[in-house]
């Protein structure tokens, strides 16, 4: 017994100095980049990294530098931090690291990998991307179809604000994110299927109308919730093999259920939209209209799962960008009242107090971009960007990175660099009208041909959200608190540690404008 304990020893600790060997070779044999010396056994460095994991790489990155490699349980990665190496990694070796790593249970959330973020790079990847900017995302769609859509939504939830509002006797106290996520819910379940997500709109279009969300969408709501909570989450699991043996202990099981139910919902109204006699023409047809139309000359290309895939990257990337960044935003709002009143100003001088703006009117407003692009800055919407993952051996910075390489790039890092930004952490709209702002890099929404593709959709919706917002409203903290708490939470898309609660009050030069809505 004791010469097979000793033996076992003896195995373990060969395996150790064999994996520590092999780690520093892959790292250093090249000319690969510096990184932590330590990789544990089937850990790597995962026991260096803590939550949120965007602060944790920056750490590392100041002491190994702009980029450095890791060793993440299976996997080898690369980090970069620098505007330089995020621009070299895009451009110049753009097609290398085109690719994405696949995760099992991502793939689980994806349809086998399918959605135009999650899919490899390749035919079906150029196909998505093509119905996505061509068909569904193109600047005439959004301008005729999407964004009245948005507005209609918008003035409808300055209603229901207002109302809330009068029967507090002036202002009330609201959670913005959920009011935000709502609103883009709404909006896309609109655009994409021409469904009403709020029981008795559907019927009659009445400010008394019932607002409750029908037990259908809130089913569908609660899975994408849960989903968007899995994303980080998948990855980290899928980095260490034997958590999959475990079956992550009964998570995947709450993913499969959550995704059934999501699917579910998606595949009934495809079965409705096929039922329809009236789904619009040219501009006007639904999204779903315009796939089910491509599916009847190209059933291969349009399976309802691919379908249903381009749904789903819609609906996942368009609420959180929304209510995610506008929820920032009226954070850095409240705890900058100057910069409020200064936005209100612009607004009310631009487009009047005897209308509500819209979205032609966003465009104009160069104090409200400023404050949409600082607020993107200090907190992009992804701040590490979707994992790339190389296809082919490369030099970055002047670093071999092997093909099969896992990149993330520290967005939130690269947006509050010193040596670029004055005074990073500072909230200042102004720097966006200097001329030295030109050519400072900022990609919350990635950069290269995996840049996402409703970006523009993004920004002109936040423009409109926010703005509309700001010029119907005062807005003050809970209890005339000092400030906001800026903590962040742990997630694809940057939350708050905690949702916004503010107080919300109409103004009274827009009175008239919010009662005839």
């Amino acid at each position: 017994m004791e010469t097979a304990n000793y033996l076992v020893l003896l195995t373990f600790l060969f395996l150790l100095a064999t994996h520590r060997v092999v780690s520093r070779r892959r790292r250093h044999g090249k000319g690969g980049p510096p990184g932590p010396p330590l990789a544990l056994p089937v850990l790597g460095h995962l026991h260096l990294l803590e939550k949120p994991l965007h602060h944790s790489l920056a750490r590392l990155a100041a002491r190994y530098g702009p980029v450095f490699s890791l060793r993440l349980g299976s996997r080898d990665a690369v980090v970069v931090s620098s505007a330089d190496l995020a621009r070299e990694c895009f451009t110049e070796h753009d097609v290398t690291f085109a690719n994405r790593p696949h995760f099992p249970t991502m793939a689980l959330m994806t349809y086998g990998g399918k959605t135009i973020g999650n899919c490899a790079y390749g035919p079906h990847w150029r196909h998505l991307r093509r119905v996505a900017t061509v068909h569904l995302l193109s600047a005439r769609r959004v301008s005729s179809s999407m964004l009245p859509t948005i507005t209609a939504e918008l003035r409808a939830m300055v209603r229901r604000l207002h109302r809330a509002a009068a029967v507090a006797g002036g202002g009330v106290r609201i959670e913005l994110r959920q009011r935000l996520f709502e609103l883009s819910l709404s909006a896309l379940m609109e655009t994409i299927a021409q469904t009403k997500m709020w029981r008795g709109t559907a019927v009659v279009d009445d400010d008394d109308a019932a607002t409750d969300m029908s037990p259908e969408t809130q089913e569908f709501k609660e899975s994408l919730d849960l989903l968007i909570q899995f994303f980080v989450a998948a990855n980290t699991w899928d980095l260490l093999p034997m958590l999959r043996w475990l079956h992550v202990l009964g998570v995947k099981n709450k993913i499969a259920a959550a995704v059934a139910t999501r699917d579910a919902f998606f595949q009934r109204l495809i079965e409705r939209h096929r039922l329809k006699d009236d789904v619009g023409e040219g501009d006007k047809m639904s999204m779903l209209g315009v796939l089910l139309s491509l599916q009847k000359s190209e059933p291969d290309k349009y399976s309802d799962d691919i379908i249903m895939a381009l749904c789903f990257s819609m609906f996942s990337a368009g609420t959180e960008t929304t209510a995610g960044a506008t929820e920032w935003a009226m954070s850095l709002l409240l705890n900058h009242p100057e910069v409020m009143k200064k936005a209100q100003a612009e607004i009310d001088a631009s487009v009047g107090t005897s209308r509500l703006l819209d979205a032609d009117d966003v465009p104009r407003l160069g104090y409200l971009q400023g404050i949409i692009s600082e607020t993107l800055r200090l907190y992009p919407v992804v701040p590490l960007l979707v994992p790339h993952e190389s296809t082919v051996d490369c030099t970055l910075g002047g670093h071999h990175i092997p093909s099969g390489t896992m990149l993330l790039v520290n967005t939130y890092a690269i947006h509050r660099d010193p040596t670029v930004w004055a005074d990073p952490t500072a909230f200042r709209p102004e720097r966006f009208s200097a001329a030295d702002a030109e050519g400072l890099l900022l990609m919350p929404f990635g950069m290269g041909r995996r840049r996402c593709p409703g970006e523009t959709l993004a920004l002109r919706m936040l423009g409109l959200v926010l703005g509309t917002l700001i010029q119907c409203f005062d807005w003050d903290t809970v209890g005339g608190a000092a400030g906001v708490d800026m903590a962040q939470g742990v997630g694809l898309t940057l939350p708050r540690a905690v949702p916004l609660e503010a107080m919300c009050k109409p103004r009274q030069v827009m009175l008239d404008v919010i009662r005839k809505l």
